[in-house]
């Protein structure tokens, strides 16, 4: 089975414009996200999946210097860009990871990976977004989904909000699909790893400074940072998350 691992990124974020170019640690975000997702062993492929806009050819450009697969879509039907996207690879698995998540796991893809298919699920996730109960740091984010099911949420989906997010339709009617959530005891739901602010990448930045140029350590290396130095966290404590259900207001 081949599974594709695409990585969700443009530069037009409303937060924090061009942030998934930013530099961390003396690498684009994009870069952490597309080497960290490299190293799971479930994924078969990794594509960046960017927009057909011009003020994303920065991203193509990047993509063709380091040999990175790029798929360019939708800016804002983002559903439509990524099944595109799986149907030109050739997809029989599809693995939503965005850009803004530098942190994130090898291991946890490939957890969630083996828990959609051990759980025979049209979806599984390691996480929902609010208002649903989530218990691994924001920033681990990983979406699976079969291609089966992608083609169905892309021709039955019409709310705005499902379609710039990928996957509500998945989940926001019980009963659509089959869905496996995996949790975490204890909950380190409120820890924010991700880069949606200036806010977050000062965190970010923080962290990466402690591993001394490292790009390969894990999840639990980080969580232990945060457990020895707690006050790491107020960097970013008042960013408010995004939930299932805001659009882009640009969006036509």
């Amino acid at each position: 089975m081949k599974v594709v691992a695409l990585v969700q990124a443009r530069l037009g974020s409303s937060r924090l414009p061009g942030k998934v170019l930013k530099d961390l640690g003396g690498e684009p975000l994009l870069a952490w996200c597309v080497e960290r997702t490299r190293r799971a062993a479930t994924i078969t492929q990794v594509v960046v999946a960017t927009t057909d806009d011009p003020a994303d050819d920065p991203i193509a450009e990047f993509c063709a210097a380091r040999g990175y697969d790029c798929f360019r879509g939708s800016q804002f039907d983002v559903l439509d860009r990524f099944y595109r996207a799986a149907r030109h690879y050739a997809a029989d698995g599809v693995v939503r990871i965005t850009a803004d998540c530098p942190f994130i796991d090898p291991d946890l893809i490939d957890l969630t990976v083996q828990e959609f298919w051990r759980s025979e699920a049209d979806f599984a996730a390691n996480r929902l977004p609010p208002p649903w109960k989530r218990t691994y740091p924001i920033g681990l984010d990983t979406e699976v989904c079969s291609m089966a099911a992608l083609e169905r949420a892309w021709k039955e989906a019409t709310q705005k909000f499902e379609r710039e997010h990928v996957m509500p339709y998945f989940y926001d009617e019980e009963g659509r699909f089959k869905i496996h959530v995996l949790h975490h005891d204890p909950d380190y739901g409120s820890l924010r790893w991700t880069v949606d602010t200036p806010q977050d990448l000062d965190l970010l930045r923080a962290v990466v400074g402690r591993f001394a140029g490292r790009m390969d350590f894990s999840w639990r290396e980080v969580l232990s940072l945060f457990q020895r130095e707690p006050e790491l966290a107020q960097i970013n404590a008042g960013v408010q998350h995004k939930t299932a259900t805001d659009v882009d207001n640009r969006m036509e």
